[in-house]
């Protein structure tokens, strides 16, 4: 596997940043109302997350250490007001379903959190290719947690789209799924299930031997010395 499909690889399935690394919350729990807005957010925060890390990977030699942060917020309010423009346009009820979590899409910790940790210390190219597997795991999560919520919620899939479905009339919504509280149950059961496949101590393997639970790990300090030997990230 090459160092550009490993990138996509771990931003969709070993470092999913909502399942995995839990980040982006506050987009993950509001707007996952249908499959829909679960892709729309998804799909622009990707469209955000590729070219800022593109940009700043660019740019990493240039923009000062000490301006860092406020350079990388500059760049990707410029990229969101983009984006804002362009569903507004031409996708108005995507707009109009998203409102003010477009915008907050600066200050997304998946795009902020990539910026500084991955973008700024590597080469342009593979710094893209992190944003695509980021965003791409980013948008399949808010999709499968929107798909669930509408369709236990609201018994529809995919609704406002020309692939809409109706559930037969014999089934009765259960309504607090399309609620606040239902994006925590969906959220929860979803990591609950792929806890119960291990999943994630499975992406978290390290060294011959790791089980991937590094937090009972009693020899986390040897396989923190076996990822410098391997340059594992």
């Amino acid at each position: 596997m090459s160092k550009y499909t490993e990138r996509i690889y771990n931003g969709i399935v070993k470092e999913n940043p909502t399942f995995i690394l839990m980040l982006g919350m506050c987009p993950t729990l509001a707007v996952t109302t249908s499959a829909f807005n679960g892709m729309g957010m998804g799909l622009s925060t990707m469209v955000v997350l590729v070219a800022s890390n593109l940009l700043i990977s660019m740019l990493r030699r240039i923009i000062p250490d000490k301006v860092r942060i406020p350079a990388y917020i500059v760049v990707v309010a410029t990229l969101v007001t983009v984006v804002q423009l362009l569903i507004q346009a031409f996708i108005p009820a995507l707009y109009d379903a998203l409102g003010l979590y477009i915008p907050l899409i600066v200050v997304n910790c998946i795009i902020l959190g990539r910026a500084e940790s991955y973008a700024s210390k590597n080469p342009p190219v593979v710094s893209a290719c992190d944003g695509i597997g980021m965003g791409l795991g980013f948008t399949l999560a808010l999709t499968l947690i929107g798909f669930f919520r509408e369709l236990i919620g609201a018994g529809t899939i995919l609704s406002g789209t020309p692939l809409a479905v109706t559930l037969p009339e014999i089934y009765e919504p259960i309504a607090i799924f399309v609620l606040a509280p239902g994006a925590f149950l969906v959220l929860a059961l979803i990591i609950a299930t792929l806890n119960a496949l291990h999943i994630k101590n499975n992406g978290n393997k390290k060294v011959e031997g790791c089980d991937g639970n590094c937090a009972s790990c009693s020899g986390l300090s040897r396989c923190l010395s076996e990822q410098e030997k391997q340059g594992v990230e």
